[in-house]
């Protein structure tokens, strides 16, 4: 079940509120990589301020100090569902890096003051990150789809775009949880392809939870969970046109899509997200008021 061997082919709140983000920045003091990113929380979730270069620039820097660790894409559903999995909210505490992948979520962390141009959006940090190692080298391995024929057609799809890209291996999960021998395998397998970078594409919050329980047996530096990204870059669903993304309306049209599916998580939480960052931005007015007498 796997793809073998690659072809030999061609400011936010108070100074106080702003840390350091970057390996092991939940975790044991580990030696840092020669770029950190500053953080800040929304609903107690810890955000990396940055963009698309700055976070490429942290996963190569983590590549060239042959450094561990993991990043999370988030949107307000994965914010929300934190406060009530703890588990996942575990899982994404002890994450390298938390980037907004939400619209809603940049406008949020810009409303406590910062100045955020753009979200890193996962499907769009996965493409421009392959862009960018068709010239670097950097190996890449694949990890999800909807089956393997699916991950076949992705990276079928990424080689095409991306001339010499590599794409070192790649592997369609069960929908089942992964036996002892199964996870081994594929461990092992991950391991043998030397892979830099291992993109996730599986859904949430599996995909957090499994990047944080297996990140001490992996080699490859870097883990990124994204998700929808690998349907996006195979064709098989097609994305929300950039006027609607731009407007923080791309749930609306995944909803049109996938209704069964999204509907439930899209009620239930949208509203508790508006509703809950309402009072942390009323909290965030009163201590400026304060500070200002």
């Amino acid at each position: 079940m796997t793809l073998g061997q690659p072809q030999p082919e061609a400011p936010l709140g108070s100074t106080a509120a702003r840390q350091p983000f970057g390996a092991g920045a939940h975790g044991p003091a580990d030696p840092q990589p020669a770029l950190s990113l500053e953080r800040a929380a929304v609903l107690d979730i810890p955000l990396a301020i940055g963009d698309y270069e700055s976070t490429m620039d942290w996963m190569d820097a983590m590549i060239a100090h042959r450094e561990t660790g993991y990043i999370c894409v988030a949107a307000t559903h994965m914010v929300m569902v934190c406060g009530e999995d703890p588990e996942l909210r575990e899982a994404v505490l002890n994450a390298s890096l938390t980037v907004p992948d939400g619209q809603p979520l940049v406008w949020a962390m810009n409303a406590l003051g910062g100045e955020l141009e753009e979200r890193v959006y996962g499907p769009e940090l996965m493409a421009r990150y392959c862009e960018r190692a068709a010239s670097t080298g950097t190996r890449m391995y694949l990890y999800g789809g909807r089956n393997q024929g699916a991950l076949v057609q992705l990276a079928l799809n990424l080689r095409k775009r991306f001339p010499g890209v590599k794409i070192v291996g790649g592997y369609s999960p069960p929908f089942h949880d992964l036996t002892e021998e199964e996870e081994d395998a594929i461990v092992d397998e991950m391991n043998r392809s030397k892979a830099d970078v291992i993109w996730v594409g599986v859904g949430a919050p599996k995909r957090e939870k499994w990047m944080a329980a297996m990140r001490e047996r992996l080699d490859a530096p870097v883990l990124v969970g994204v998700g929808a990204a690998f349907d996006f870059h195979a064709g098989l669903v097609p994305q929300a046109p950039g006027w609607m993304q731009s407007a923080g309306l791309e749930w609306l049209y995944r909803l049109a899509q996938e209704p069964r599916r999204l509907g439930p998580r899209y009620v239930r939480y949208n509203p508790r997200f508006v509703t809950g960052f309402a009072r942390q931005y009323a909290r965030h007015r009163l201590l400026g008021d304060a500070a200002k007498r």
